[in-house]
């Protein structure tokens, strides 16, 4: 993944297996300031685009109220 924005059809899965990538990048000893700098902001990216995508699918969860209504949270 370059500087651009992650897809917005990239999967949860697929993001966290990116950031995961990323981390195991940032773990080498050989990496240098540059690119530990890249990878971290591409890291960081991900992150917000996993937490707003997952703060999206908690807006559409359905729950039960007292009156046995479902109620969007």
């Amino acid at each position: 993944m370059s500087k651009k924005e992650p897809e917005e059809n990239l999967s949860l899965e697929e993001a966290f297996e990116q950031i995961e990538d990323m981390i195991e990048r940032l773990e080498e000893e050989e990496i240098t300031l540059e690119d530990s700098f890249r990878a971290y902001q591409e890291g960081m990216k991900l992150l917000k685009y996993c937490d707003e995508k997952i703060d999206r699918v908690e807006k559409q969860v359905l729950k039960i109220n007292e009156d046995g209504e479902l109620d969007e949270f």
